[in-house]
């Protein structure tokens, strides 16, 4: 007896399920991205990266049009000379990114939110998908970045709002160059370039201290090498002067960092006298070290004016911002010293210790520095 041709039909029954569940689940999922704040930030996010997709044009096309202007036209070739030499030189992973460029209508892409308790060195931060909890939260609407700001400084927290002219999607998207970036001088373009590519080889999920401070060396150290490559010897001194000013302003940051959380340590409790105490301590700190910035760093500094040092907000958002982005350097320049002063080495010894040490990405440098020195 033949068996019955009966599979067909269960089979297409199966498929309309499938298709009804799928269904069913995109549509739990948009409502709860619309219901949830973080969902409909991240909606807002992604909308605005598609339109930024959407007008990306490639870099070798626009260098070529007539119309493009001769500034446009030469920095766009030192993106593609940046990305290739990171790439290249480097050993960075470069994939599709910056061989694009799209044109915003605006000067600013976008603002960037921290903030920080007031009486105690404590961040204030934001989990996302993917890269876990991070220390600061870009707006690319300006009306919800200046409320949030608002909302945030109402509930008892300091606050920095800044722009940034770059980001990165660690390579999940083809990153093109923005105008917004091409507004930077030569130096800081070029150190964009490497700094953003940097991202896209490493990110070590909840780490965004190590992760923004090692692009920073990386980019610092990989603009240098390019433009002495290029035969632009005043070009990498700049640059260099630039990354020494950086350790510079990092060890400042580190030790008033420090000198506050010490104050704040001696006044320990909850009740309003030692609340009080501690923002007493810390006020007569940063008062001082505007005066130690100004009359004493000023003067060591090659490439930071005095009009900046008189007017950086000091406080503990600020304070904790900077530290994102300029936290030991000199662990960085320690191991690029160790091996040889060569770059794409040293990135590869520093990704390979931050993976063995995810939990702590700088005890791992300073473990092997400590073991390499015997």
């Amino acid at each position: 007896m033949e068996d019955a041709p009966a599979a067909q039909p269960p089979a297409q029954g199966w498929g309309r399920r499938i298709g009804l569940t799928l269904g069913i689940a995109a549509a739990v999922v948009l409502v709860l991205l619309l219901i949830f704040p973080t969902g409909r930030y991240l909606l807002r996010a992604a909308g605005e990266e598609s339109l930024i997709l959407a007008a990306r044009r490639s870099i070798t096309h626009v260098i070529n049009d007539k119309a493009t202007d001769a500034e446009t036209r030469q920095k766009l070739k030192l993106v593609l000379d940046a990305r290739a030499f990171a790439h290249d030189s480097i050993g960075l992973r470069t994939g599709s990114s910056f061989t694009m460029y799209s044109k915003l209508r605006r000067d600013t892409l976008v603002l960037v939110l921290s903030g920080a308790y007031r009486d105690r060195l404590q961040r204030y931060t934001w989990w996302f998908p993917i890269v876990g909890r991070v220390p600061y939260k870009g707006f690319f609407d300006y009306g919800a970045a200046k409320h949030a700001r608002d909302e945030m400084n109402a509930a008892g927290f300091d606050t920095s709002l800044r722009p940034a002219s770059a980001f990165s999607t660690l390579g999940f998207f083809n990153d093109p160059v923005l105008s917004t970036t091409l507004a930077d001088d030569s130096l800081e373009l070029a150190n964009t370039v490497i700094h953003e590519l940097t991202h896209n080889t490493f990110y070590a999920p909840g780490q965004a201290v190590f992760n923004e401070s090692f692009a920073n060396f990386v980019g610092a150290r990989g603009a240098a090498w390019l433009f002495r490559t290029r035969g632009s010897a005043d070009a990498a001194e700049q640059t260099d002067a630039r990354w020494e000013d950086d350790k510079l302003l990092g060890a400042f940051w580190s030790a008033l960092y420090h000198s506050i959380d010490s104050a704040f340590a001696a006044h320990p409790g909850d009740g309003g006298a030692a609340r009080a105490a501690r923002l007493a301590a810390r006020d007569t700190l940063y008062r001082l070290a505007r005066i130690d910035l100004v009359e004493t760093l000023g003067p060591k500094l090659r490439t930071v004016g005095p009009r900046y040092l008189e007017r950086v907000p000091l406080d503990n958002a600020s304070l904790l911002a900077r530290r994102v982005y300029l936290t030991d350097l000199e662990l960085f320049d320690a191991v690029y010293e160790r091996e040889g002063r060569d770059l794409r080495k040293t990135v590869a010894t520093i990704v390979e210790l931050a993976k063995k040490e995810p939990d702590d990405p700088y005890g791992g440098l300073r473990g092997w520095l400590g073991r390499s020195s015997r």
